[in-house]
């Protein structure tokens, strides 16, 4: 099984390139992030005639995630975290895909830090390790993908004393990705590269892509008993070099659920 997850940076804008990638890489489910779109202007008809079901959980012009699944229809299984009821943003969605569980996360940039945008972040990060723990206690298979707005080590980013102070590299932040994975989630590409320098978004500033100076943000945490089939996991970057591309590459990996 081949499970991707992809920024889009706004689902209609860019939905050529989706619909392109789509067609070359055949993902058997995908997670979007920032959708920026409202739940009635989500292309479903689009993406139904590509081979895809969806959910999704839209909101105008911010946010948004979406799950896909080829020739099927996911089973929503939850809509947003727990633990903020006054929370509207929409950055959680989670589906039953194949007797998988799929969460698709777009956790909050948090700049500018320190300040409100940044405490918003750990919070988020607070609920989503809570939940991710029980998600853990069910001893199912899981896969949590998405754009994590967090590079965990100096190997993510490609000039780490420039980005001590953004909220995508503080202390606090990575230290809250780390302890979220030490409850036993495997970081998969980190896990299958285990030294190289792999991005997953490059700014569309200062001729970054061309320079690759870029940051690994989009991530998948799978669950133990899905790990041991992790066989594959890669970014497809040149997809960034398209026309009209989001800043983000589709990344994904592949499950031999076999194993």
């Amino acid at each position: 099984m081949k499970i991707a997850t992809f920024n889009v940076n706004g689902i209609n804008g860019r939905l050529p390139v989706l619909l392109k990638w789509l067609n070359e890489c055949e993902p058997d489910v995908v997670c979007l992030q920032e959708l920026k779109a409202p739940n009635e202007k989500f292309p479903a008809d689009e993406l139904e005639r590509a081979g895809y079901g969806a959910v999704w959980h839209g909101q105008k012009s911010w946010n948004g995630v979406a799950i896909l699944a080829r020739d099927m229809v996911p089973i929503e299984t939850r809509r947003g975290l727990p633990g903020e009821p006054g929370d509207n943003h929409s950055r959680y969605i989670e589906a039953a895909i194949d007797g998988i569980v799929i969460g698709c996360i777009y956790l909050p940039n948090g700049n500018p830090a320190p300040g409100a945008k940044f405490d918003y972040k750990l919070r988020w990060f607070e609920r989503l390790t809570a939940y991710a723990a029980e998600l853990l206690a069910l001893e199912v298979p899981v896969v949590l993908a998405g754009d994590y707005n967090v590079m965990p080590t100096d190997l993510d980013v490609y000039a780490p004393e420039r980005w001590r102070d953004d909220a995508l590299f503080r202390p606090e932040v990575r230290t809250a990705f780390h302890e979220l994975v030490a409850q036993g989630w495997i970081d998969a590409l980190r896990h299958l590269h285990p030294d190289e320098r792999v991005y997953t978004f490059w700014k569309y500033f200062r001729n970054a892509f061309a320079r690759d100076a870029g940051l690994r943000i989009d991530h998948f945490l799978v669950s133990p008993a899905l790990a041991r089939g992790l066989n594959q996991a890669k970014v497809d970057r040149t997809v960034r070099g398209w026309d009209h591309a989001s800043d983000h590459a589709p990344a994904w990996i592949e499950l031999n659920k076999s194993k």
